[in-house]
């Protein structure tokens, strides 16, 4: 309660900002002033019960008001960010002694509206266009039977909140048409609690795939239970969880040293321990690591890791983050390497908060194994 008590103050200024430099500045009439005023008190209403979604109270009766409060922050940001072009264009226009900045200003506040309403519904559609995307991974000493191997990455739903369970039934249906030969789940599949939004994620025990479903916390699966509460209840759905720890997967006469490890950022007794995930393995073995985020493959790449998988980035989500994300991890989505290891990172299939993506649309990842 308290949360949501500071978001709405947040909110009301924001709100308050907004009116007052898009409505009240460039003087519209009081009829289109009462009208705005209006239209913001109740999306910044909703903006404020769909931060409690998942975590306060189950947000399936009201999902569609939840989706479009969370939607409705991604519209506040490039409103945002409007203002503060209209700001730099106002000071170069007051330097340059244009006189007529009252209807610039007009000009310009109808523009950034129109901008920002466009580019949240096209970050709508894009967000729903889920993408498979497809990739291979060569490795010079890969087992001749692991040479064609396919592997599902599939990562970040965030159900829980905007989405529930139909988007989940979803990308298990998207996935199982692809017949991968292993899935593996990167973190970030919910947001909420188990109680909550366990049945939003249950769907994903309908996942299929010759040599089973591996998964590993993300950040998220930390926020409002405790993480092990969340992997208890992905062990029930049928996913094998790696908890700093590894398994071995047999596949034609060979075997795969699988690890997974806790999610970069989570503190005792969830955090990270790559070696202990590691303890054990035969290092002539095709090692692969899961772990949420790709910071971790800086570690791992000297541990003899042949192949990391991840997610986290969401390939920024919605423009201009990506250039942010770039900053703090070493690679935002598809195939890299980093030292002498690949490392495959997905954009996930979801989206954190608003459910709306720009520039970086949301994917299920195939990603084969090559020789060569």
């Amino acid at each position: 309660m308290q949360q949501m008590i500071l978001v709405g103050v947040a909110v009301a200024l924001v709100h308050g900002l907004l009116y007052w430099r898009l409505v009240a500045a460039p003087g519209l009439p009081g009829w289109a002033r009462i009208s705005a005023a209006v239209f913001l008190s109740a999306l910044g209403i909703l903006a404020v019960i769909a931060v409690g979604a998942g975590n306060t109270f189950a947000p399936g009766p009201v999902r569609p008001l939840v989706w479009l409060g969370q939607t409705w922050y991604a519209v506040l940001f490039y409103l945002l960010l409007g203002l503060i072009v209209i700001g730099v264009v106002l000071v170069i226009a007051r330097l340059a002694g244009y006189s007529r900045r009252s209807r610039l200003l007009q000009a310009l506040s109808a523009l950034v509206v129109v901008a920002s309403v466009g580019t949240v519904a096209y970050g709508v559609a894009e967000a729903e266009d889920i993408r498979i995307v497809e990739a291979q991974a060569r490795f010079a000493d890969l087992p001749p039977q692991l040479d064609g191997l396919r592997i599902a990455v599939v990562g970040d739903l965030h159900v829980g909140a905007a989405r529930g369970p139909e988007f989940t039934e979803r990308v298990v249906e998207l996935v199982n048409a692809q017949r991968p030969d292993l899935i593996v789940l990167p973190g970030d599949l919910l947001d909420g609690s188990v109680e909550l939004v366990g049945p939003d994620v249950a769907p994903i025990a309908g996942l299929r795939s010759e040599y089973g479903t591996f998964g590993v916390a993300g950040n998220h699966e930390g926020y409002v239970d405790d993480v092990g509460q969340w992997m208890d209840f992905w062990e029930s759905l049928g996913i094998e969880t790696l908890r700093n720890q590894r398994t071995e997967v047999p596949i034609d006469g060979v075997t795969i040293e699988m690890a997974g490890v806790y999610d970069y950022d989570a503190k005792e007794p969830y955090a990270a321990d790559i070696d202990a995930a590691l303890a054990g393995r035969d290092p002539s073995r095709f090692t692969m690591l899961i772990a949420h985020q790709p910071l971790q493959a800086i570690e791992a790449g000297d541990r003899g890791v042949d192949l990391q998988l991840s997610g986290h980035t969401h390939g920024g989500q919605m423009w201009p983050f990506v250039y942010l994300v770039r900053m703090v991890n070493p690679t935002v989505s598809g195939l890299d390497r980093i030292g002498d290891l690949q490392i495959y990172t997905t954009r996930g299939a979801g989206a954190w908060g608003p459910p709306v993506r720009v520039g970086a649309p949301p994917d299920i990842s195939i990603l084969t194994l090559r020789r060569g």
